[in-house]
């Protein structure tokens, strides 16, 4: 994409996002939308079809997906889908892994990356963020920062625009994250959605807001790692050692393109849908 000059079509498009819980929108809670939440993604095309109304959307993202998953699962689709505009953001999980090697992720990240450029759709990729959360993850930030190395040098060789997420300091608050310290929270994922826009020159009215969380004493951030420990970190271990992921019951909340409507966004649809005779999202 030329940055001198304006992106959106002459005529509405389609976009299709793929990957894992960054793009589905763990994180950003929403009880009136599929798998209870909304995320980035749904807020940039709401932003297209303000912007264009006639956009349609697709959502194939699933938490804990591996690059392997997303593969044999939401390339075909999403090709099939012949989209305008596709994002992608694949690999973190597999970073994560113990014994995963940058090398093979950034040769099945290049190969996906390869196949969905050939669409002739824009395509949009991101870096990963290092997330402070405790210590003991130190180790993985290496393999993080050699991934991101390989992602910028896979989006310039083909021609993608670039969403630098690693280097976007805003993240340093701690309030753009949820409990889970690994996803971003609603005001993460608005912060996100705004970043995209502006890469892609779209028009949009998010504000983030600068506030920062109170400070806290010892005590409570002693309780607060004690929680974050037995609600998140345990359990997280607890799935590796059984194999299971929370994604393995969850279908993608887009799995077809709608027409998004430009006033009230996705919620309106589901509203929609749910009065429909045939109720079904």
């Amino acid at each position: 994409m030329n940055p001198n000059e304006p992106w959106l079509p002459s005529v509405p498009g389609r976009y299709v996002a793929l990957g894992d819980s960054f793009t589905e929108g763990v994180g950003d809670a929403s009880v009136h939308l599929p798998n209870g939440v909304r995320g980035w993604a749904d807020r940039v095309a709401e932003a297209l079809a303000r912007e264009m109304p006639g956009w349609e959307y697709a959502n194939l993202a699933i938490r804990s997906k591996r690059l392997r998953h997303i593969i044999a699962e939401q390339l075909e689709p999403a090709v099939a889908m012949e989209p305008t505009l596709i994002t992608l953001y694949a690999g973190g999980n597999d970073v994560m892994d113990v014994g995963t090697r940058v090398a093979d992720i950034l040769g099945r990240y290049e190969d996906l990356v390869a196949e969905l450029a050939r669409t002739g759709a824009t395509l949009l990729l991101f870096t990963g963020y290092d997330v402070e959360v405790s210590p003991l993850l130190g180790p993985l930030r290496r393999k993080n920062h050699a991934y991101n190395d390989g992602v910028r040098r896979i989006a310039a060789k083909h021609g993608a625009v670039l969403v630098d997420y690693a280097e976007l300091g805003a993240y340093a608050n701690p309030r753009m994250w949820g409990p889970d310290r690994l996803h971003m929270s609603k005001a993460g994922h608005k912060y996100l959605a705004a970043q995209v826009l502006d890469a892609l020159g779209v028009s949009h009215g998010i504000v983030h807001k600068h506030g920062r969380r109170a400070p806290r004493g010892v005590r409570q951030r002693t309780s607060e790692q004690y929680l974050w420990v037995t609600d998140w970190v345990l359990p997280m271990f607890g799935r590796k050692l059984r194999g299971t992921t929370l994604g393995d019951t969850l279908n993608p909340r887009w799995p077809e393109p709608v027409r998004v409507p430009p006033k009230k966004g996705l919620k309106k649809l589901v509203r929609r849908q749910l009065n429909s005779p045939i109720k079904h999202i």
